[in-house]
């Protein structure tokens, strides 16, 4: 026997018994028996940045399309039918357009994703104070005790909100809900793009015995083939093991592989968790060994990533370079500061001095740097340490007065801050 739910077209009850909605013909619900009492969901926009570019360029619509850099970049994202040719977010650029050499490429147009994402995340927090983001594009909301107040069970609050973004900003999402955070993101990518799907407890076990291990968030690819070269292929394998073997062969991994073969994940929905780190890269046109071009693309980067720091008000302990060779190998270097810091001089200062520890002669084709290990921000000056660094941080906070009153042009001349100077 069908299950009871709501109508996806007008938003009706309806019955377990019903094959579509009476109030309006509908024949496509959203059913589960236990819907009315689960209460955590994982909201996801369906394939982001390339929907904003085909509402705003209806002619786009049917076409493939692939928001990314150049011939030398990579795919941030693609819609659903470059996915079809076999399209993937990271892919190189050249290996995507030989995959589907008819996409529309578009550059990535990140202020307007950002502030578009900012308008769905005020659109879920005008249901619930629990929002977690993830992401500009995806957040973990929990719905428990809004009954009341919205007049409806949680599922068809986020029926609403769905329809609500939909109409409101013109891009769809996929709605998962569950009991808890990492059954809700697994189920939001089970009815993509634009669905609405449910694991209840009851149907927990089976499901998840049957998940494979790859599948599971965070579980990248590397660690899925140690994974899978050990006989763990999916989370019923998993519960086949030994718990001391597990976490004696994969650690913290098997420990946390185990508790999720379970269905057990007792995170809460953290509206206040602190972002880990801040950072930047970019990709090149061409290859570049030169380490002193390398530097001049490093810079901006440092610049970027200072602002965002300053903006919020933290300071970190730990720089990280990133590095990606012509042969797509990745290689990151990290420096834990004597003080907590979030000046771009520091920051390019550090990353400098990890870059040119690096082989002569190595080409590179990607370049990035960040902080990380983040704490409130007490003060400007860097590495204590450092004699000059008092001077660099006051010459510093006058570059971003000059950019605030007379534009990013002024970021030229703050490429001296770089430079060992009187």
């Amino acid at each position: 026997m069908s299950a009871p739910g709501w109508c996806r077209k007008c938003l009706s009850p309806v019955a377990a018994e019903d094959p579509a909605c009476r109030a309006c013909g509908a024949r496509h619900a959203v059913r589960h028996p236990e819907l009315d009492t689960l209460s955590i969901a994982h909201i996801d926009c369906d394939a982001f940045y390339a929907a904003i570019e085909k509402r705003d360029d209806p002619s786009l619509e049917h076409k493939p399309v692939i928001v990314g850099g150049g011939r030398r970049g990579v795919v941030a994202t693609c819609c659903y039918v470059a996915r079809l040719y076999g399209v993937r977010s990271a892919m190189p650029m050249f290996k995507a357009l030989k995959a589907c050499p008819d996409a529309v490429v578009v550059r990535p147009r990140m202020s307007l994703y950002v502030a578009e994402g900012k308008r769905i995340r005020e659109m879920m927090e005008a249901v619930t104070p629990l929002v977690e983001p993830l992401s500009i594009d995806e957040a973990f909301i929990d719905l428990s005790g809004t009954a009341r107040l919205h007049g409806a069970p949680p599922a068809l609050t986020l029926l609403r909100l769905q329809r609500a973004i939909r109409d409101s900003v013109g891009v769809t999402v996929s709605v998962g809900l569950s009991f808890n955070k990492f059954l809700a993101k697994t189920a939001s990518e089970l009815d993509k793009p634009n669905g609405f799907a449910a694991i209840g407890r009851a149907e927990a076990p089976d499901f998840l015995k049957a998940l494979k291990v790859s599948a599971v968030f965070g579980v990248g690819p590397a660690t899925a083939r140690r994974l899978e070269a050990d006989g763990l292929k999916t989370l019923a394998d998993v519960l086949a093991r030994p718990e001391r073997e597990l976490v004696a062969r994969h650690g913290e991994t098997g420990w946390r592989l185990l508790k999720l073969a379970r269905g057990e994940d007792a995170r809460p929905v953290n509206p206040d968790r602190e972002r880990k780190s801040v950072s930047a890269e970019t990709t090149f046109e061409d290859d570049i060994a030169s380490k002193a071009v390398l530097k001049d693309r490093l810079w901006p980067l440092c610049l970027k990533i200072a602002d965002r720091m300053k903006a919020q008000g933290v300071a970190g302990r730990v720089v990280t370079l990133k590095l990606k060779t012509g042969r797509f190998k990745s290689i990151t270097r990290r420096r834990t500061l004597h003080d907590p810091a979030q000046l771009a001089d520091t920051l390019f200062r550090q990353a400098c001095a990890m870059l040119d520890a690096e082989p002569e002669g190595e080409r590179y084709r990607l370049i990035g740097a960040g902080y990380s290990d983040l704490e409130p921000a007490a003060g400007d000056a860097g590495d204590l340490a450092d004699p000059g660094a008092l001077r660099r941080a006051a010459a510093e906070r006058a570059m971003d007065a000059a950019r605030a009153r007379f534009g990013t042009s002024a970021v030229i001349k703050g490429r001296m801050l770089g430079r060992d100077g009187a």
